[in-house]
């Protein structure tokens, strides 16, 4: 276990990075075995309490993700006061008017869809490291630009001073076959338009993620099992 606080963790907090880290080490030899390259992995601790923030941090996690903006800055600021330092990373959709308070905390952006929070994010992280998302399923209620909204997106963040390392992408839930052909699509995206980060991949939907190509995967419940208060006690997609 990696001592990186500055408080000493309680008995049920390094319990529980040892069963992270018991776990992270069999998803580790998967993605080896899979994948046969570096994936870097962003640990979801959406709607755990700030706690599995810092067991998960012990256990060796310096990427981490949330949903919710409010979330994030709660668990950043409870990472601090211990002194652990990680890169956090928004994986759900931002609202223009939460782009000040992440902003000194956050590391990548992982949902830029829109013009405004270009204009927004460049304005309070200038330079910030971004990724577009983009609707792989054309699901209207879902988030992230179209194909054909990609590339002049790119083209502004990167006019705005922005760092755009990459594609991130949703697939459609419950088909292999259809995440298949909507992860193969964004991963040609990137390529034609020189990206190096294809960010896609849940517990889910893992292998066939790494089988398109995946150098970023979000994973959740597979770190840190089901989330609390979730239905039917099942896992969540992340």
């Amino acid at each position: 276990m990696n001592e990186l606080a500055n408080v000493s963790p309680p008995p049920d907090v390094r319990v529980l990075s040892e069963q992270i880290a018991e776990r992270s080490a069999l998803v580790r030899e998967r993605l080896d075995r899979t994948a046969g390259r570096e994936v870097r992995v962003v640990a979801v601790s959406k709607s755990h309490p700030p706690s599995t923030a810092w067991a998960a941090a012990l256990a060796g996690h310096r990427e981490l993700g949330e949903n919710y903006a409010q979330e994030l800055v709660g668990k950043a600021g409870f990472l601090a006061e211990r002194g652990i330092e990680v890169r956090w990373h928004m994986i759900g959709p931002v609202q223009s008017n939460k782009v000040k308070v992440l902003a000194p905390v956050l590391g990548w952006w992982h949902t830029i869809d829109r013009s405004k929070l270009v204009r927004t994010i460049a304005r309070w992280s200038p330079e910030g490291t971004v990724m577009i998302q983009r609707n792989l399923s054309g699901d209207p209620n879902k988030a992230g630009c179209t194909a054909d909204e990609v590339e002049p997106l790119v083209a502004e963040a990167t006019e705005a001073g922005l760092d755009v390392v990459g594609l991130m992408g949703v697939a459609t839930e419950g088909s292999p076959q259809l995440a298949a052909a909507e992860f193969a699509s964004l991963v040609a995206q990137a390529d034609a338009l020189a990206l190096r980060e294809r960010c896609i991949g849940m517990s889910g939907d893992l292998d066939v993620a790494l089988a398109a190509g995946a150098t970023t995967v979000r994973l959740g419940s597979m770190l840190f099992g089901s989330r609390p208060g979730s239905a039917n006690g099942g896992p969540s997609r992340a």
